[in-house]
């Protein structure tokens, strides 16, 4: 009766420790999968505040994409492709470009534009169109401060080795050429892969 009754006691101690090991292999289960699904989510988020992303400008058009894709630049595209200055506006800069639209053009007297579009005055239009060309990207602000530190004035020395000058008019910044002729600025910073361009409403001419 004696020995029986140990039995029964290691037996029973036997089954606890059975049942306290298998709470614990559950209570461990569970815990590395809560614990697994909390590391997953946090790190996942840890890792997206840490990483940085960084805008390619290699997926922007050039300037001369840029222009062609709008109607109100079509008469300078055609003078680039006729004065060969693609290549140069599609290279990598950075350039500031003060982009007249067609009616400025339109500005200029009757048959200029067409004269300088013929084969024989192709230097005098690529010195015309690099002088809306400056070396580096100069962003509106950019241009504003400038003017504002030159007290009114600021000399622009474009690619044509020629010079503008830029002013303020209220909060419209003005281009003054080596004749004389006053351009507005109409719109400004518009981004490309390797520049920006200002939008003008009249053609700057250089002596």
């Amino acid at each position: 009766m004696v020995v029986l009754t140990r039995m029964w006691v290691v037996l029973f101690i036997i089954k606890i420790e059975i049942v306290m090991k298998m709470r614990f292999l559950l209570f461990c289960l569970i815990t590395f999968t809560v614990f697994g699904q909390i590391e997953a989510q946090c790190g996942g988020n840890s890792h997206a505040k840490k990483t940085t992303h960084h805008y390619n400008r290699s997926h922007q058009k050039d300037i001369v994409e840029t222009a062609a894709d709008a109607d109100q630049f079509s008469t300078l595209v055609a003078a680039v492709k006729t004065a060969g200055l693609v290549s140069t506006l599609q290279g990598d800069g950075p350039f500031t470009v003060f982009a007249p639209v067609n009616s400025a053009f339109d500005k200029l007297p009757e048959g200029t534009v067409a004269s300088l579009l013929k084969p024989e005055n192709k230097s005098t239009l690529t010195k015309i169109l690099t002088y809306h060309v400056v070396a580096g990207e100069f962003k509106a602000k950019d241009v504003v401060a400038a003017i504002k530190a030159s007290n009114g004035n600021f000399t622009i020395e474009t690619v044509s080795g020629d010079k503008l000058v830029a002013s303020l008019s209220g909060s419209t910044v003005l281009l003054t050429d080596e004749k004389g002729n006053v351009a507005a600025v109409t719109q400004t910073d518009v981004d490309t892969s390797n520049g920006v361009i200002h939008v003008i409403d009249s053609v700057v001419i250089p002596k």
